[in-house]
């Protein structure tokens, strides 16, 4: 017996290292391509990559507030939508009218950057969704309207929808439905885009909770909803939201998006990882690498033209004794970070 113990120890072994191997992902394809150190005071919160017309938006909220503009492929600066302290932004490319989730929201022209009017909405405009089927814009608040819908051609206000909860991230499969993640109530919301009416909500419980961010692919009709708590990606059927899975995140997503491309979905979170999840079939779905970008990274924009998302971030020193949370930002550290293989 004895000389068959070292034999038994090595197979133990080498089951767990094959376990281990299978749970943590391999180096992949992916790496920091180039980060650009952009600076400038205020808050960030979503980023967002007008594809079309190869510009960047991101908000900048606090002293002051505008929504700053780069070039997609530089990066370099472009200009600038004064006076307007949002929290996301998204172009309509056929009206070529940009908007801002802001109170009140900013209408421009996504060529020249010239404001042509503000729109006053109720609530406290968080998220943002542009939905190409009837060419109207989605500007969600955390409190009562849930939703704001905004004609694209001339701002006008459609109307407004009660989700019945906080939503965060939505997405369209550009056929007249409309998915938001409910923050606070585990779940995902449909809406029909001709009606502005909520048809489902497709429960998480016990898959995901407090989710951010949110992804689909339109032509196998998967949702991808990333969660904080659990930190899990949740894929479920888009058509009557069965769940299909789910796979482990990094700490603090706030947002998702799906290269069609490719085939992958990306979550990003606050603690400097960009999670990488390949869709080998509609069934089945694998972590497929995690990216180490910046502390603080937890949003995403993606450019179909070039296959490069974009991660905001920024260095913030340390807390005060006994404060909460974290330190103040590091001066002139906000900084874009282009990610592709």
């Amino acid at each position: 017996m004895r000389r068959l113990f070292p034999v038994v120890v090595l197979v133990l072994l080498t089951i767990a290292s094959i376990a281990i191997a299978a749970q943590t992902p391999a180096a992949g394809p992916y790496k920091i391509l180039k980060t650009a150190k952009v600076g400038g005071a205020g808050g960030f919160d979503y980023v967002y990559a007008d594809s079309a017309n190869r510009r960047l938006y991101i908000p900048r909220s606090g002293q002051g507030a505008r929504v700053t503009v780069f070039d997609l492929d530089t990066l370099a600066p472009v200009g600038e939508i004064p006076n307007t302290s949002a929290r996301g932004a998204t172009v309509d490319p056929k009206s070529n009218h940009g908007f801002s989730s802001s109170k009140p929201v900013a209408m421009w022209d996504a060529k020249t950057l010239q404001v042509i009017k503000t729109i006053d909405v109720q609530g406290n405009p968080d998220g943002i969704l542009f939905d190409p089927f009837n060419q109207r814009v989605y500007v969600f608040s955390h409190v009562a309207p849930h939703a704001t819908v905004i004609n694209t051609v001339d701002g006008t206000v459609a109307g407004t929808i009660d989700l019945g909860g906080a939503p965060e991230q939505a997405v369209t499969d550009g056929a007249g439905h409309v998915y938001v993640d409910i923050e606070d109530k585990e779940n995902v919301a449909v809406i029909d885009a001709r009606t502005m009416m909520v048809t489902n909500h497709y429960d998480l419980t016990g898959k995901g909770g407090t989710c951010a961010g949110l992804a689909i692919d339109n032509k196998n009709h998967v949702l991808f909803a990333a969660c904080r708590n659990p930190a899990n990606m949740v894929m479920l059927n888009a058509a009557d939201g069965k769940i299909l899975g789910t796979l482990p995140l990094g700490a603090g997503t706030d947002g998702a998006v799906f290269n069609p491309a490719t085939m992958e979905a990306f979550s990003s979170q606050g603690d400097g990882t960009l999670t990488i999840i390949k869709e080998n079939s509609p069934a089945s779905f694998v972590v497929q690498q995690t990216l180490q970008t910046m502390v603080s990274g937890k949003t995403l924009s993606f450019d179909p033209k070039t296959n490069h998302l974009f991660v905001i971030a920024a260095e913030y020193g340390a807390a005060a004794p006994g404060a909460r949370g974290r330190g103040p930002m590091v001066a002139d550290s906000f900084s874009i970070l282009v990610v592709g293989k």
